[in-house]
């Protein structure tokens, strides 16, 4: 509420804010009420809410949680609520075409996450909290016009200054009424009871000196990260195919401190996974082991990425790819039609704008690690450094100390040891069907599209000139039933595994084997007949993939194993349209490297 207060004077102060075509709201925002239908009493208070919202002029929508398997538990309800509202807010920023959403969180909710993380024994980047803004990915996209956007929502806390206390103020001052929640007072949930504590330490220098700390966290963070994308920028090549080229020359001699070449591979590998939260504890551990052996001899897989040397580096370079062995690849597949929607390329627009004139601010803000603290601070001497340094005092040091000593232990008691039951699958690929025309989105970073053509042209059947095949019209009108859509045969999307490589091996040699499985043609007549080892249409895929297998040596085998092919039902490749081979020249297929979180994981701002 006291957000909504603050946000409808902002946007009033302009001429023009509130006009008679906006039906009297004020234009450019909408308030997303979520409903979590946990409570008996929630729907009321949601209406009661949107009541109030409205009266202050801002356009208000009510979103109702659904829960298809029940009531979460007990133990993870807090963390299920908050997943569900952020699909929702996700969901209703896409349907609206909203690029910029204002979150709540405040001061206080700062002091409860940094207690929450120390007992986690988080690092300093943990403790610095929330970013003011932050980009977040939807989970799923709607049209293939978001996926080519692909600037996701930035998230902006513009209350983080600002203490809970200050909330209620900014209520009262504006007249407003709010809501409390009677969940937040049970001690059933971690946070509840760490905030009750904190509410009941009334000291004010104790308040400024926790969030002097967070903030020195916060600047800590900021540097790092500005190292992190230098590195980036010097040290990784990114390939179409969707693995990144490490280079240790350049990596190596470079005085690197731990905790920045840390948050380097976690974006590096965040994005060659495309795992939403970068990749932390024993996974980082190993990473550095790894990286710090100069050259690199071994292979090692790590946080759904497969990492070896570089094929003719001596071990200089390094290649990350996405692995495909053990179940890390991202195996779902969105599917959605092309749908040209110019407001929502202009919320784009306007966000890439926002974003590059906050990076070009903070570009002016070059730390020095002189001025950071904690660059080399174990996690669990944080507070001691802090004291060291005079950020916090004595008093402040004890108190927070015995915060963390509570937390800690009843998180461990709380603690089950939950048996690994992630099932080790087979080599058995996951594929999906696609119907002609249709746009998928695969492992969060191929959009794939096909159809057939009627017939073919000159062009097409170009590199078959000099094998002496007839190009008559009536061969050049057939085209193999593995390619047809008819009888509801639709190709199927999947990742390259060996047998393809091997499959194209055995189809570029022509002429084709007795071994070579015969096929029915069907012309555009639907006249059928069985097509002979050297008709067009294998002879096209022969030229095809002999081609293909000479692009196929450019690529490295561990970056191959994440590349999108189409095959039919019976499993027969039918394309690899990173290598552009085709079965058949009637096939059309369109293919781009889309990752869905950008390299460096989005835009975040610390200060």
């Amino acid at each position: 509420m006291a957000l909504c207060v603050l946000t409808a004077g902002w946007k009033t102060a302009g001429a023009d804010a509130v006009t008679p075509e906006n039906g009297g709201f004020i234009d450019g925002l909408l308030a997303i009420i979520v409903d979590h239908g946990l409570r008996a009493e929630s729907k009321e208070e949601a209406n009661i809410v949107s009541h109030r919202v409205s009266k202050m002029g801002i356009r208000c929508e009510i979103a109702c949680c659904d829960w298809p398997s029940g009531r979460p538990k007990q133990g993870q309800l807090q963390e299920a609520a908050r997943e569900m509202r952020y699909q929702i807010f996700q969901e209703v920023c896409a349907q609206h075409r909203i690029g910029v959403l204002l979150i709540a969180h405040h001061a206080d909710d700062q002091a409860e996450l940094f207690i929450l993380r120390l007992s986690r024994n988080s690092g300093v980047l943990g403790l610095a909290g929330m970013p003011f803004t932050s980009q977040i990915f939807p989970t799923y996209k709607q049209s293939y016009r978001e996926v080519q956007a692909n600037q996701g929502i930035l998230v902006v806390r513009p209350l983080l200054e600002f203490s809970k206390e200050d909330m209620y103020k900014i209520c009262q001052g504006g007249s407003e009424n709010w809501v409390e929640d009677p969940t937040n007072q049970s001690p059933l949930y971690v946070r509840n009871r760490i905030r009750m504590v904190l509410n009941n330490l009334s000291s004010s220098t104790f308040k400024f000196e926790l969030q002097a700390l967070i903030s020195a966290c916060r600047i800590t963070r900021t540097y790092v990260d500005q190292i992190g994308y230098s590195l980036i920028g010097d040290a990784v090549v990114i390939k179409d195919h969707g693995y990144a080229v490490i280079d240790l020359q350049i990596l190596c001699p470079l005085k690197v401190e731990d905790i920045c070449l840390m948050k380097f591979l976690s974006l590096v590998l965040q994005f060659v996974s495309q795992r939403q939260r970068q990749i932390r504890g024993n996974a980082l551990k190993l990473l550095m082991d790894y990286i710090r052996t100069f050259p690199c001899k071994n292979s090692v897989t790590a946080a759904g990425c497969y990492l070896c040397p570089d094929p003719g580096s001596r071990g200089f370079r390094v290649l990350v790819c996405c692995c495909s062995d053990d179940c890390a690849l991202p195996s779902k597949i969105e599917y959605f039609e092309s749908h040209s929607q110019g407001q929502g390329c202009c919320v784009a627009n306007e966000l890439g704008e926002i974003i590059e004139a906050e990076k070009s601010y903070a570009n002016h803000l070059v730390l020095d690690a002189s001025d950071v603290h904690f660059l080399d601070v174990n996690p669990e001497l944080v507070l001691t450094e802090a004291k060291k340094l005079n950020i916090i005092g004595e008093s402040t040091y004890n108190t927070v100390l015995a915060l963390q000593k509570q937390e800690t232990a009843h998180f461990r008691s709380k603690t089950e040891v939950i048996s690994d039951s992630a099932s080790k699958h087979g080599v058995t690929p996951f594929s999906k069907s696609l119907q002609p025309g249709q746009f998928c989105y695969l492992m969060d970073r191929f959009i794939l599209t096909w159809k057939l053509k009627t017939n073919t042209d000159n062009d097409e059947l170009s590199g078959l000139v000099g094998y002496e095949m007839d190009m008559g019209e009536e061969t050049r009108s057939l085209c193999c039933t593995s390619c047809v859509t008819g009888n509801n045969k639709v190709p199927e999307v999947r990742h390259m595994i060996e047998s393809d490589w091997l499959y194209l091996a055995e189809l570029s040699k022509y002429p084709l084997s007795k071994n070579f499985p015969q096929y029915e043609v069907e012309s555009v007549n639907g006249t059928e007949r069985i097509m002979d080892r050297t008709s067009l249409c294998l002879h096209y895929a022969s030229v095809s993939a002999k081609q293909a297998l000479r692009l196929l040596k450019s690529i490295p085998v561990a970056a191959r194993r994440s590349l999108p092919v189409l095959i039919n039902q019976q499993g027969q490749l039918l394309s690899i349209p990173s290598v552009n081979f085709k079965h058949c020249p009637f096939l059309m297929v369109h293919m781009e490297f889309k990752p869905k979180i950008p390299l460096g994981g989005g835009h975040t701002s610390f200060i």
